[in-house]
């Protein structure tokens, strides 16, 4: 294996083969490039993709012990990967937009080789056999591989202070959670520990840590991404998907994320969509839906006054505001009676309890009592709902919500199993969009009075994403807020 030292010779050598000065010697911060940016930089040849991943590979030297967003830092096979997409660059061949620019992993994607371990000590030194499809498909696209990413044990809950490897720290303020379960993907993203990273959503793991960050956080169609080889929560519910710093980023990620996978069971085949192309078309006739019942009611002040900012905002750049009755959520027996499915045979074993958070152990265990015909009836409720909310979409083109009701908490309270709670009320608002499995973003709207940050969740129909890119870009366009960093470093 090629040595460190070596490939900081390469990344000289670079400079002087890509014929320009090198962007660090101008003083730039390699690590505040958006995707959009860098990858314009590297395909002009402007910028290197292995002085890029060294910029990545230092910041998180410098702020891991902060931050604790990383299980595995791949720090050789980065580099490695950067040479050889350099390479590939000087001979005249780009792969496309990610070409050269370096992304960390959530630990539940398998990579054949590297530890895959869910945060759990149960699967503390799990190393696959064979990459996960979605793994393939960003590498082939020119992804580089920072590392593996720190979560919420088994991705069930909604903290990420639950987790073999120590909890996770919120980089707005370090006494805080991220939110999870993919709080080592948003805190990562948030610290510029990595250009993109990827999460996964069963509840609301990807939406709120990008909310609790300040980032922005995709749940596409359910099936737009496959999931095979992710250790799963219920496939029934399971995304994948980006957290990003911007609506422009996420779309270059599902671009290349997107596509059947035949051999992942909840697959489906949507067709060929230009979500760069989305980005700029005009919203002003687009009618925006905000959902009766729970969704508003019982919001943290700091978190109502900056969903009313938001709301104004949108109002402004579209057709206006109407409000929309959803239909009714079903329960959540699909997650669990999927997910105890999964770790039955581990927990046949009483050895392997004691492997377990404790409160993880009492949910699954929990789950495991319901029935074959609570599982059915579920799923036919679930079924009907996804049917049924098309209907709303004759009526608006996007819904709006709060990410969600609250702030995150501290991390001391968060680790205290009197107060764990398996209702996880932070989902209430994330929840029912996976049971609907329509695509849905998280973008940053705003701080609390004690700087955290606060989410907008934009939803559109089933396979519109198009949509939701276009108004969750717009707002973008008219605001700040995702351009904001916290000052940790």
């Amino acid at each position: 294996m090629t040595s460190r030292r070596s490939f900081l010779s390469a990344t000289l050598a670079s400079a002087s083969l890509f014929g320009i000065p090198s962007l660090r010697a101008q003083q730039t911060d390699l690590t505040s490039l958006s995707i959009v940016e860098a990858s314009s930089l590297i395909r002009r040849r402007q910028l290197s993709p292995v002085e890029l991943t060294q910029a990545y590979l230092d910041r998180i030297a410098l702020l891991q012990p902060l931050v604790n967003a990383y299980n595995t830092v791949t720090a050789e096979i980065a580099l490695s990967q950067a040479l050889v997409l350099e390479q590939e660059l000087m001979r005249g061949t780009w792969r496309g937009p990610l070409h050269g620019i370096p992304i960390g992993l959530k630990d539940n994607i398998d990579t054949a080789g590297i530890l895959t371990t869910a945060s759990s000590t149960l699967l503390k030194d799990r190393v696959p056999d064979t990459d996960a499809p979605i793994h393939t498909r960003l590498r082939d696209a020119g992804a580089i591989l920072l590392g593996k990413l720190n979560m919420h044990e088994f991705a069930w809950g909604g903290t990420s202070a639950i987790t073999h490897f120590g909890p996770v720290h919120n980089p707005w303020n370090l006494d805080h959670i991220p939110g999870g379960s993919s709080g080592g993907s948003a805190a990562a993203m948030a610290a510029r520990m990595c250009c993109a990273a990827l999460g996964t959503d069963t509840l609301a793991s990807i939406r709120l840590p990008a909310a609790y960050c300040g980032v922005t956080g995709l749940k596409a169609t359910h099936g737009m991404a496959s999931i095979r080889n992710i250790i799963p929560v219920a496939e029934s519910l399971d995304h994948v998907g980006p957290i990003t710093g911007s609506v422009a980023d996420a779309a270059v990620m599902l671009q290349a994320m997107a596509g059947f996978d035949p051999r992942d069971p909840v697959s489906i085949q949507a067709g060929t969509v230009d979500y760069l192309d989305a980005l700029s078309r005009p919203v002003n006739s687009l009618r925006i839906g905000l959902p009766s019942g729970d969704y508003f009611p019982r919001l943290h002040p700091d978190t109502d006054a900056a969903v009313n900012a938001a709301l104004n905002v949108i109002s402004g750049i579209t057709a206006g505001t109407r409000e929309v009755t959803l239909p009714p959520v079903p329960n959540f027996a699909p997650l669990l009676a999927e997910s105890y499915a999964w770790h039955e045979d581990y927990l046949a074993d009483q050895n392997n309890h004691a492997l377990y958070d404790a409160v993880t152990l009492e949910r699954l265990l929990a789950a495991g009592a319901v029935s074959t015909a609570d599982y059915i009836r579920a799923q036919q409720d679930m079924i009907r709902a996804r049917n049924l909310i098309a209907e709303v979409f004759a009526e608006v083109d996007v819904l709006v919500t709060p990410t969600a009701p609250g702030l995150p908490e501290r991390i001391d309270s968060a680790i205290n199993p009197a107060q764990a709670s398996g209702a996880e009320p932070s989902t209430r608002n994330t929840a029912p969009f996976n049971l609907y499995g329509i695509p849905t973003i998280s973008v940053p709207i705003g701080f609390s009075a004690d700087g955290l940050p606060i989410g907008l969740q934009i939803s559109s129909a089933h396979l519109r994403e198009d949509v939701m890119f276009s108004l969750a870009h717009a707002f973008q366009q008219a605001t700040t807020w995702h351009l904001r960093t916290p000052t940790i470093a």
